[in-house]
């Protein structure tokens, strides 16, 4: 009766140990808390301070910061400032966790199997990813982007079905050493199929690489986000992006409009150290030599 203690036991350590090592890292902690105020500012910050992104307002364009009641200012059209920072963090945030999902998983699953099956298949699917990465990933993204309407699940769709190259070509370098382990081996012995194999022994043994992984797609996709929408190719209004925000503030700037350039600029740059330092916690955790020691 004891032994389903027994087992469990390990894996609280496990879990523990790695708790413990991800909160030595003090930037991991700092990436944490930068997520978690940036995302409390973007979803929840609109419940307490409301404003109108919607319906433009010519009789307060280009409000300095605590004129009138807009702590941020007004934009060229109206907007409050700070209201508009929310909103654009709400879509920034969503496309690049949903983007940087939908790359992870499928650069998984693509990179798994061809490591896997080896031989020819092995060598078509990688050609495949090599001829893909030899083009310019933003170029890619502009194009698809000036075909297609951009809007919010187009975008996670634009820079998922790009972004995916990168983790697949790391699953796959984790697959070819897998699948010589001889519990695979054995596996395969007993009549195993290839799919069994992938999904029960090579994916879950390369979940580490995997998490860690996933946090820098997160970070690249909301650089891609800001990109595209820099270059005007972001959600049209009343839809907004930090991206497409920091590129009107930088043409508000020259006619001295700065408050509209650094808020966009600092959130972005913010978002991306916080999902970096978080990566970089997590490859402290699931490095075996500090799970061990």
């Amino acid at each position: 009766m004891t032994a389903p203690h027994e087992e469990e036991a390990p894996v609280r350590g496990m879990w523990r140990q790695g708790f413990e090592v991800f909160c030595e890292n003090r930037l991991a902690l700092v990436g944490v808390a930068l997520f978690v105020l940036l995302a409390a500012f973007s979803f929840l910050g609109p419940l307490f301070y409301q404003t109108d992104q919607v319906h433009t307002d010519l009789t307060k364009v280009f409000l300095t910061p605590g004129t009138d009641g807009h702590p941020l200012g007004t934009d060229g059209v109206g907007y409050d400032q700070l209201g508009r920072l929310m909103l654009g963090g709400q879509t920034s945030i969503v496309v690049g966790l949903a983007a940087g999902l939908l790359a992870t998983v499928v650069g998984t699953i693509w990179g798994a199997i061809a490591g896997f099956a080896g031989s020819w298949v092995d060598a078509v699917m990688m050609r495949v990813v090599d001829a893909m990465m030899s083009i310019p990933a933003l170029f890619l993204f502009m194009l698809m982007a000036s075909i297609v309407t951009p809007t919010v699940p187009m975008l996670i769709v634009i820079i998922g079905a790009f972004a995916w190259l990168g983790p697949a070509r790391l699953v796959r370098g984790e697959a070819l050493t897998l699948r010589t382990r001889e519990y695979v081996m054995a596996m395969r012995g007993m009549g195993g199929t290839g799919g069994r194999a992938v999904r029960r022994h090579i994916i879950p043994n390369a979940i580490g690489t995997v998490i860690v992984n996933a946090t820098f797609q997160v970070a690249d996709a909301i650089l891609y986000v800001a990109y595209l929408s820099f270059l005007g190719l972001g959600v049209p209004p009343p839809a907004a992006n930090w991206g497409g925000m920091l590129s009107d503030g930088l043409s508000d700037t020259f006619s001295g409009h700065w408050w509209l350039l650094y808020p966009p600029g600092i959130a972005i740059i913010l978002i991306v150290l916080a999902f970096n330092f978080i990566g970089d916690g997590l490859r402290d955790v699931f490095e075996v030599r500090l799970r061990r020691r």
